[in-house]
């Protein structure tokens, strides 16, 4: 019989993450953040049926340097200067489907945004948009209607899921700082973990990601490739600390006004993590943190990820 797990599952869920850039993709960048696609435990849909809590928030602060136009509400920008703060607050259920090697959850995720952007716009008639906004906003619900996970044994663990990103966050065509994208992104992931059984695991995490065109702009994101991994070492107590890594790669070309050659980005970023599970009250516990610095970017901001976040698992 498998034994319950005490982690926090489905997490990347409800990151995949936790990706406020609005960046090629337009913007810049699409939804994803380089390293933070991935969380502990990501591959594990417990046995056990009941709910599980998370909040978690991210930090970026970036630059997208050189003579790069960049495609942005509806225009394009020389240059672009990012900082963003987000928080998301997630709510899981793990449907009760007994301790079989497959288990079944849903999640919904609500997002809060500060967005602070710096750019050099012109728009199609030669009018200045603005070179700098900032704004405190609801960002796109994230909702997973259905994750699967399967359990190969005691320490092995797969979970496959269909996040998806609804167009309820604020936006206007008319601003730089725009917490929603104006786009429904589907984003077909799966996530394998290993457990060392010593408070340690080894986590990869991949997806895609799925476009619909935003009609304000009649732009279309060109689709994304996201792979993550997290490595860690159990130190005892509770207690673990590793390293995570991250790669994006767009696939296809965006389309429409000021697609410049399809606009392809790429980045890949790689920094250091610790955390922290136990017992808390009647919940299990987990508490980590993260820093991821990019390099080898290319039509996307280069800069500096972060991320704190707490889950709570009442099982």
């Amino acid at each position: 019989m498998l034994r319950t797990f005490a982690v926090p599952p489905l997490l990347a869920l409800c990151m995949v993450a936790g990706s406020p850039l609005v960046m090629a993709a337009e913007g810049g960048g699409g939804r994803p953040m380089t390293g933070l696609q991935v969380f502990s435990n990501a591959g594990i849909v417990p046995p056990e049926p009941g709910w599980v809590m998370s909040l978690s928030s991210f930090w970026y602060d970036g630059e997208l340097k050189g003579n790069t136009q960049v495609p942005i509400v509806g225009a394009l920008s020389t240059g672009l200067d990012l900082k963003v703060s987000y928080t998301m607050a997630n709510f899981t259920h793990v449907w009760d489907t007994g301790k079989s090697r497959w288990n079944y959850a849903s999640a919904i995720g609500v997002p809060v945004q500060y967005t602070d952007i710096t750019a050099s716009i012109t728009g199609a008639r030669g009018n200045t948009l603005g070179t700098e906004d900032t704004a405190t906003q609801f960002a796109d619900l994230l909702v997973t209607p259905i994750a699967a996970g399967y359990h190969f044994d005691e320490v092995n663990h797969l979970s496959l899921s269909l996040p998806i990103y609804l167009p309820t966050g604020a936006y206007n065509d008319d601003r730089l700082a725009n917490a929603g994208q104006n786009n429904y992104t589907f984003m077909p992931t799966v996530a394998f973990t290993h457990l060392d059984g010593k408070g340690g695991e080894f986590t990869v995490s991949g997806g895609l990601e799925f476009y619909t065109e935003n009609d304000a702009t009649d732009y279309k994101n060109g689709d994304l490739f996201t792979l993550d991994a997290l490595w860690t070492h159990g130190f005892g107590n509770g207690w673990s600390a590793g390293m995570v890594a991250g790669y994006i790669q767009q696939l296809t070309d965006d389309s429409g006004s000021g697609a410049n050659s399809g606009f392809r980005g790429r980045s890949v970023g790689a920094g250091p993590t610790v955390g922290w599970q136990g017992k808390f009250a009647d919940a299990q516990a987990n508490i980590n943190a993260r820093w991821v610095p990019e390099f080898d970017t290319k039509n996307r901001p280069e800069g500096n990820g972060f991320s704190v976040n707490l889950t709570l698992a009442f099982f």
